[in-house]
């Protein structure tokens, strides 16, 4: 399967670019914020997932890798297709989209088109149950956050880790970022925008 695909911008249209390689165009369903950072003519480099199925071959392209965890994430949610995921990551990042779910903010999903309140709590549901297990994890792997009020690095550092596994990352890729900044100057966006900032491409 292809990881990422590399070529000019042959054309952007709806939820859609095609990357041209070499002649051959590759037509990449994708979100409004990869769309935003396109332009035809100019390289462009797109991660993927391919779906495929019996009269099918579907590829989906993302500008970053957190965007692509995130859709993947959101897939693996009962009744989540690819069209709802993209609606969703369409109207919020995956930082934003995170951060609404362990906070219990149904209204960053619902604003997305096709994805009803019934769909948003399943999505809920499901994410924070991966977050659950995560913790989990992560405290049996020896990373146990400090405890302390909102706003203070443990509990920053808390809700931070939190949405990163909302995002994908596993307890190992959470502990060893987290080494690497420094909680008590940033906000939980800052500090989950620093994560993905130097994630491995």
């Amino acid at each position: 399967m292809f990881y990422y695909l590399e070529g000019n911008v042959s054309i952007i249209g709806q939820n859609l670019a095609v990357i041209d390689i070499n002649g051959a165009g590759y037509a990449c369903m994708t979100t409004m914020n990869t769309l935003s950072h396109l332009e035809v003519g100019k390289k462009a480099r797109l991660y993927t997932y391919c779906n495929v199925k019996e009269d099918a071959f579907d590829i989906f392209g993302f500008y970053d890798l957190s965007e692509k965890r995130c859709f993947e994430q959101l897939l693996g949610v009962s009744g989540v297709g690819p069209k709802a995921a993209l609606s969703i990551l369409s109207s919020s990042t995956p930082e934003n989209l995170a951060l609404a779910i362990i906070g219990g903010d149904e209204s960053a999903l619902t604003v997305a088109p096709g994805v009803g309140k019934k769909l948003a709590q399943r999505i809920m549901l499901e994410l924070k149950d991966k977050v659950s297990k995560e913790t989990a994890a992560l405290k049996s792997g020896g990373y146990v956050p400090p405890s302390g009020d909102a706003g203070m690095p443990g509990a920053k550092q808390r809700d931070a880790a939190a949405a990163l596994a909302v995002l994908g990352y596993s307890q190992g890729e959470i502990s060893a970022a987290m080494r690497n900044i420094d909680i008590a100057v940033l906000t939980v966006e800052e500090i989950i925008r620093e994560v993905l900032k130097h994630s491995v491409k």
